[in-house]
């Protein structure tokens, strides 16, 4: 567990230092200081990360509702690469989880790309939460380092805080796998997908590579095709009702390994 300070922060003099992160993390603009202020100040929650006074990391995330429940929204969790393998990023979502009910919320929400190992690792099988719907192109054409060229794809993400994680994940079987990682790393359908797929099943398995942005920068067209591929496949799964519970990612060095119930 990382020794980094994690609190929130509560005033406007603390937010320029989130623009100044965000610009370090995605090379994109910053939200404007007073919305994300305001949206402080009306149920959000915002931390800060710090190596002594240093901010390292934030997370900002706003109040939602969905015509039944209200819950939090948690939009941008950003940190500087040299810090992204201490364990950090998922002290930060603790820590918001327990704000979060502190302030009498019972779940919280974000996206993620499906692509990102790490974030698929962290949101699904460390945090136990779970991915409930498949998103095409949510945010158009984004000009980051992280996302450009390809469609922004994203998984909705759903964390129940009240319920506790109490199962085991489970072992890969490649009878139940449905898109798998060929010998030249690409893409490639199986034949329980193309042939024989059934909705009855309680159990799917969908390989992503493990560096997707190491593909990117190597061959745009794999990156590309690894898009179509596990696009058309999840879209499959989640309108057969199934949810993404778990992520399989120890002891695998070019491939990751979804974990799809019902």
């Amino acid at each position: 567990m990382s020794s980094f300070e994690i609190r929130e922060l509560t005033s406007m003099e603390e937010l320029p230092q989130i623009s100044k992160l965000e610009k370090a993390v995605w090379n994109m603009a910053p939200i404007p200081v007073h919305q994300t202020f305001t949206a402080m100040k009306h149920g959000g929650i915002l931390l800060g990360a710090f190596d002594d006074d240093k901010m390292i990391g934030f997370s900002y995330s706003f109040a939602g509702y969905n015509g039944k429940l209200p819950y939090l929204c948690s939009h941008m969790l950003g940190i500087l690469p040299n810090y992204r393998q201490s364990g950090l990023g998922k002290n930060m979502k603790l820590k918001q989880a327990e704000l979060a009910k502190q302030r009498g919320y019972r779940m919280i929400t974000w996206t993620f790309d499906p692509l990102e190992s790490k974030n698929a690792y962290l949101n699904l099988h460390q945090l136990h939460a779970r991915g409930v719907m498949y998103k095409k192109d949510l945010y158009g054409d984004l000009n980051d380092q992280l996302n450009q060229g390809l469609p922004t794809d994203r998984i909705q993400i759903e964390w129940d805080l009240e319920q506790q994680p109490s199962h085991a994940s489970p072992i890969l079987d490649a009878n139940n796998l449905l898109l798998r990682m060929d010998e030249t790393n690409a893409p490639r359908l199986t034949k329980q997908f193309t042939d024989t797929f059934d909705s009855a099943s309680d159990l799917w398995f969908v390989a992503i590579p493990r560096y997707i942005q190491t593909i990117k920068q190597e061959d745009f067209s794999l990156a590309r095709e690894w898009r179509n591929q596990t696009q058309r496949v999840m879209i499959k799964l989640f309108e057969a009702g199934f949810q993404a519970t778990d992520f399989l990612a120890e002891g695998l060095e070019k491939v990751s390994y979804y974990v799809f119930t019902k």
